[in-house]
């Protein structure tokens, strides 16, 4: 349930329905805007139809959220959530795009790689130091030697940093290094996981599962909000498809039907949505024009040798073009990049 407080309400009225809220066993959730103070009461929906809160001198109305997603879904917050990771806004009206490689593999490639993606326009580094493989012979990823790398690349060119983290074990050890924590498809329902990083303090980018629904990826979301971090980006990154010409089915109807019902940022993931190098720019292009709030790129000095996933890389040369081309794309839709 939102309660929206009348213009002028003060502090105390909202806590006088803070206390009544809580009295009840219900979670609130206190919200103040420029404008108008907007609060919240999550729980038993019966105990919420007790309150009568809307027969108060200072409320100006209330609005139950009957899907099951109630944090994450735009009745919540009409206008579209900004969430900051380091000094850049995600949700802020100009495309984010964050790149760099699949795996940390070594100090001089993850720097020579954010320093190329960042001339090239990129506004935060991405890399993994976990990384979860179908094979448990496949490269595993550097770890914490890999997060000390993403927090060197870091300094030398002053990108914030998102990495994925795997365990609700390990969540502590990320937020030392990360400025953004990721959770990654496989992971997307390791609920555990989620309520972890909902209390670490740090914004997280929610990868969609491979076989989760709207309502399932916003359920995961809720998650994460419900333990008070409101701070979430949602990430496309492909869904499983019936054949294999690409890795996944990179799901682009689901940006701007997510939009409609989430105020939660949105960004795209066309390396692991498609898995094929030479489409990733057509698919990052057709992510803007459908309203994305930002790209993910995987992005290696030397793709064919790259220790994971360097099907799916770009090169410099071809993360410079691309950029070129996102920036047109954009201002022919009206938008701009970050």
């Amino acid at each position: 349930m939102i309660i929206v407080l009348k213009e002028g309400a003060s502090k105390e009225d909202a806590d006088a329905i803070l206390t009544r809220i809580e009295a009840l066993g219900l979670k609130p959730l206190y919200m103040p805007g420029q404008e108008k103070i907007v609060l919240g009461a999550l729980g038993d929906e019966r105990v919420l139809a007790t309150l009568h809160l809307d027969s108060l001198s200072s409320v100006e109305r209330v609005v139950p959220i009957l899907k099951p997603y109630k944090l994450a879904n735009r009745a919540f917050h009409h206008e579209g959530s900004k969430v900051q990771v380091g000094d850049v806004l995600i949700g802020g009206g100009e495309m984010v795009v964050m790149a760099g490689p699949c795996s940390v593999e070594g100090r001089e490639q993850i720097v020579d790689t954010a320093k190329a993606v960042k001339q090239a326009g990129a506004r935060i580094l991405r890399g993994g130091a976990f990384k979860p493989r179908t094979s448990p012979y496949a490269f595993q990823g550097l770890e914490e030697e890999g997060l000390e790398l993403l927090a060197v690349a870091r300094e030398e060119t002053g990108l914030p940093v998102v990495t994925e983290v795997m365990s609700e074990h390990d969540v502590a050890l990320v937020s030392k290094f990360a400025d953004m924590l990721q959770i990654g498809a496989r992971n997307m329902q390791n609920f555990r996981l989620l309520k972890a990083v909902g209390q670490a303090g740090r914004p997280v980018l929610l990868k969609r599962g491979p076989a989760a629904s709207l309502s399932d990826w916003l359920m995961a979301a809720e998650y994460v909000m419900s333990e008070g971090n409101l701070n979430v980006v949602l990430c496309e990154r492909g869904v499983k498809g019936l054949f294999q010409d690409t890795r996944n089915m990179f799901d682009l109807s689901i940006i701007p039907l997510i939009r409609k019902e989430t105020h939660l940022p949105v960004v795209a993931d066309p390396s692991h949505g498609t898995g094929v190098r030479r489409i990733v720019p057509e698919m990052a292009l057709a992510a803007i024009a459908c309203g994305a709030d930002g790209l993910m790129i995987e992005v290696h000095p030397e793709p064919d040798h790259a220790w994971s996933d360097g099907f799916q890389q770009l090169d410099f040369q071809e993360f410079r073009d691309l950029m070129g081309r996102a920036r047109a794309v954009a201002a022919a839709v009206g938008r701009s990049l970050a």
